[in-house]
């Protein structure tokens, strides 16, 4: 008997702490490719925010870690956005956008007009409106907040 209670003692705290581990599905940032995103974004009157990033990029991975991971940043996001992950490294992809095909490169060049943003950089396009909102660097998550307040006062 004492045994078997400690057996499901046992087994109630394993599935306690690896629970503890799963985040919920509404509390998930869901990143989508963009061309999924884009059309996504058309439909449902939504902003598309392009996070472009690289492997190599130390401030990206800090950006994944501190602000992206942020439930409050998630949650804006998520009613807000659709966000879509972009590496411009990536050779192997292609990106449609009004009956046009681009490579990464040639897209990374659309988004950036040209000039060099660094990474990370956050990209808001408003597909209604047509319009471009370029923020370039590493934002914490009190500062990110500020930014999607901006870019949905200003749809």
């Amino acid at each position: 008997m004492f045994t078997r209670l400690r057996m499901n003692l046992l087994m109630v705290s394993c599935f306690l702490l690896f629970s503890s581990f799963i985040q919920p599905a509404e509390t998930a940032l869901k990143w989508y490719k963009w061309n999924e995103a884009y059309p996504l974004a058309q439909k449902e009157g939504k902003i598309l925010l392009i996070d472009a990033y690289t492997d190599w990029c130390g401030w990206c991975k800090k950006m994944d870690k501190d602000t992206y991971s942020n439930p409050e940043i998630i949650k804006k996001i998520n009613k807000h956005f659709i966000p879509v992950k972009f590496n411009p490294e990536l050779r192997d992809l292609s990106y449609d956008i009004d009956g046009q095909t681009f490579t990464a490169r040639d897209f990374y060049a659309q988004l950036t007009r040209g000039e060099n943003t660094g990474f990370p950089t956050t990209y808001f396009i408003n597909p209604k409106k047509k319009s471009l909102f370029i923020d370039p660097g590493y934002r914490d998550a009190q500062t990110f907040m500020q930014i999607l307040d901006k870019v949905i006062a200003d749809k």
